[in-house]
């Protein structure tokens, strides 16, 4: 069986006509790697990695067959330099010290431009997820007090992960005793 990059030929075709008949259509990369996904047991990220690669592998006969007559590209990945993040750590901090939301701040700084504000979101939760020192010296540097939504989010979500492990015993226990009193109470007024 004659692969490209994990697919069969015949998998590949499918999935690029999926997205080119999608894309056609209205529908957002995004939806097409879920969507697709979901239809053939494959995680979303998995299908949007392989639909790049795919992509990039101008030189592969086969690959040409299948997107001929297709006008489907990737567009260059441009990570952030250590300046470019630095600023803009610096412009997003500015602006929650403000009281603004992630988000709104990141829609400020990025003026509107759609593409930088998806590239600065995520280098941002990047950054907090596995620099969050990084992002504390930013924010002192800046004197700005250090954003900690995130990381505190994460910790409520790990402890509240934590007491619903330990609470299924007591919660069953706790139902049965429920469950008791009730017949107690029926067989009492009987």
């Amino acid at each position: 069986m004659n692969k490209i990059n994990g697919f069969t030929e015949e998998e590949a075709t499918g999935l690029i006509e999926y997205i080119y008949t999608g894309k056609n259509a209205g529908k957002t990369l995004s939806y097409l790697f879920e969507t697709y996904g979901k239809e053939h047991s494959r995680a979303k990220g998995s299908v949007r990695n392989y639909y790049y690669a795919f992509l990039k592998k101008k030189d592969d006969s086969r690959v040409q067959g299948i997107l001929r007559g297709k006008d489907l590209k990737a567009g260059e990945i441009r990570p952030f330099t250590e300046e470019e993040t630095d600023e803009m750590l610096k412009k997003v901090l500015a602006e929650r010290s403000k009281g603004v939301s992630v988000r709104r701040a990141i829609i400020n700084v990025s003026a509107g431009d759609e593409r930088l504000m998806l590239r600065m979101q995520n280098k941002y939760r990047n950054l907090l997820k596995k620099q969050p020192e990084r992002v504390a010296r930013a924010a002192k540097a800046a004197g700005i007090e250090e954003d900690k939504t995130f990381l505190q989010r994460r910790l409520e979500r790990e402890i509240d992960a934590l007491y619903a492990r330990l609470a299924v015993d007591l919660r069953r226990e706790n139902e049965r005793l429920r469950e008791e009193l009730e017949k107690l109470r029926n067989s009492a007024e009987e």
